[in-house]
């Protein structure tokens, strides 16, 4: 049984979601307050994480931002407002969905489960790619450039090696989309670009021109394979 972290300070709508959650097999618990998230996920274990932007003590952005610098856990969004601005923050910060409120439970719960499916999904055998000073340990999930470890969420390293593994081949992003969010790319949705721009920051490429990571307009994205040195 799945164990989620339902941070939301509405109570109404935390029973109410609790409850539709636990009664399709999760295990939920809650906090009401963004200060107190990070000394619970140091102390308790958990699959996957509900967070409210707004909040008391801390609000869910500044949240996020805390927990990802240590934890890599899902992180599921809501947000009351439908504006690609906050969504774009959410997924800059290393949110891995967002749920516009108020949230169809049945669509909360979907997205729930695709989250926790790509969170879990077990490696079979060993599996490395090796590009000049870029080494991406599909077992460990570890990914090392020049020797130094590089810090990645689990979607930024399963995004990673899907373009990675069809490296010198351009990548739609339609394709990118549908095999990381699970859905249909509906031509607005920034989620894939945000995870794109952070893994460029992340392995040193230039976010203005990047050349580890290309996006060719109108196609999609190219790994290139002899951009890693040596």
């Amino acid at each position: 049984m799945a164990k989620i972290l339902l941070v939301e300070d509405d109570l109404g709508l935390q029973q109410l979601t609790r409850d539709y959650l636990e009664n399709n097999g999760l295990e939920v618990a809650v906090l009401d307050r963004g200060d107190e998230v990070f000394s619970y996920l140091e102390n308790t274990p958990v699959d996957l994480m509900i967070l409210d932007v707004m909040l008391p003590g801390k609000d869910g952005f500044s949240v996020c931002r805390q927990v990802r610098d240590k934890f890599s856990l899902p992180i599921l969004m809501l947000t009351a407002k439908g504006e690609d601005f906050d969504q774009v923050i959410g997924l800059e910060l290393g949110a891995d969905d967002y749920v516009i409120k108020p949230a169809e439970p049945r669509v909360l719960l979907a997205r729930i489960n695709a989250l926790l499916r790509r969170g879990q999904a077990s490696v079979k055998a060993p599996e490395e790619l090796q590009f000049g000073d870029l080494c991406i340990d599909k077992t460990s999930r570890i990914v090392r450039l020049k020797n130094n470890e590089i810090t990645l969420t689990s979607h930024e390293f399963e995004l990673l090696w899907l373009l990675a593994s069809n490296s010198g081949e351009v990548l739609s992003r339609e394709h990118v989309h549908q095999h990381m969010i699970g859905r249909q790319y509906d031509g607005l949705d920034r989620t894939v670009d945000v995870r794109v721009s952070r893994i460029r920051k992340k392995l040193g490429d230039n976010s203005d021109k990047p050349y580890r990571i290309k996006t060719v307009w109108g196609q999609g994205y190219l790994f290139v394979s002899d951009a890693w040195g040596m």
